[in-house]
């Protein structure tokens, strides 16, 4: 509440010069559309590589894919900083090999924190560049190593998982070992591109929307700070009430060293969540009320 009252009295001013905009016009809704077009391709790349990670514990078909990333993002909207996201994605399938499935689920969250700190690091690197201070060295030195350590575990991550589920109290469930489909490192770097590709696309609809909102920017800083503000997003712990408060603070401040339009990178923002999380929220809530009434 305290975010989005400061945001207000940032943007109030400026909403006035939109007075006389067309946002709707011809000449400006194509890339709204575009952006909203994105969507699906963005959510089709997550399905995919969930359905590869999910593959190697049971069989998922890919409708059942789909009503597992819907369900998972329904859900990660209750959760500080959207974690329930991959949990949230186990209610549609098979409690069969649960070990298996929680190793995978944490594989997909270690793809998505790895492929977050790469293009965080490289926003860092760029900020200090051109924005050069103390505070900001010292968080890239730190990004630096949690990245290096990420990587090490996604590489790494069969190893460690086959040792973690021959411990004791991990063989008391009920886990078919011998059966178990293992990721291949081919299988890991193609999980690993379709994570990269995905935030290249999720970047790309941010920069869209901002010229949608008739903000003028260089592309390549404008990558750069949009890659830094999604990494932001990701280690600032929010719940998904004050996520939008959060996001408004981020943008604003990171957008603010190339336009003072920040009514207009407050609305980019704004809309990139709701054409990106909650429209597929919205779908994966009624998947899930749906199968709670079918039960």
């Amino acid at each position: 509440m305290v975010l989005l009252t400061a945001i207000y009295r940032q943007t109030s001013h400026q909403f006035a010069q939109f007075k006389g905009a067309d946002f709707w016009g011809n000449d400006v809704i194509g890339w709204l559309l575009l952006a909203v077009l994105l969507m699906p391709v963005n959510l089709g790349i997550e399905i995919f590589k969930w359905k590869l990670l999910a593959g190697s514990a049971q069989p998922l078909s890919r409708l059942n894919a789909v009503k597992s990333v819907l369900a998972g993002l329904a859900i990660s909207l209750i959760t500080p900083n959207r974690i329930g996201e991959y949990p949230g994605r186990l209610l549609y399938l098979k409690p069969k090999n649960t070990i298996r499935l929680i190793s995978v689920t944490l594989l997909g969250v270690f793809s998505q924190f790895f492929t977050l700190f790469i293009y965080g690091v490289a926003g860092l690197i760029f900020y200090n560049i051109h924005y050069p201070g103390y505070p900001q060295q010292i968080i890239l030195v730190i990004a630096i190593l949690i990245t290096t350590l990420l990587s090490l575990i996604f590489f790494r991550f069969e190893t460690i998982s086959q040792r973690l589920e021959k411990l004791p109290y991990v063989t008391r469930f009920k886990t078919y070992g011998q059966l178990l489909k293992r990721l291949t490192l081919k299988v890991q770097l193609s999980i690993m591109g379709l994570s990269l590709l995905r935030f290249s696309i999720f970047t790309a609809q941010y920069l869209i929307l901002l010229t949608w909102m008739k903000i003028q920017f260089p592309i390549i800083p404008g990558f750069f700070m949009a890659s830094l503000f999604f990494w932001t997003m990701a280690v600032l712990p929010s719940f998904a009430l004050s996520e939008l408060g959060v996001r408004g603070q981020v943008s604003i401040y990171l957008f603010q060293h190339f336009t003072d339009q920040t009514a207009g990178i407050l609305a980019a923002s704004v809309m990139l969540w709701f054409i990106n999380i909650i429209l597929p929220s919205i779908v994966g809530s009624i998947l899930l009320l749906r199968m709670k009434l079918l039960k």
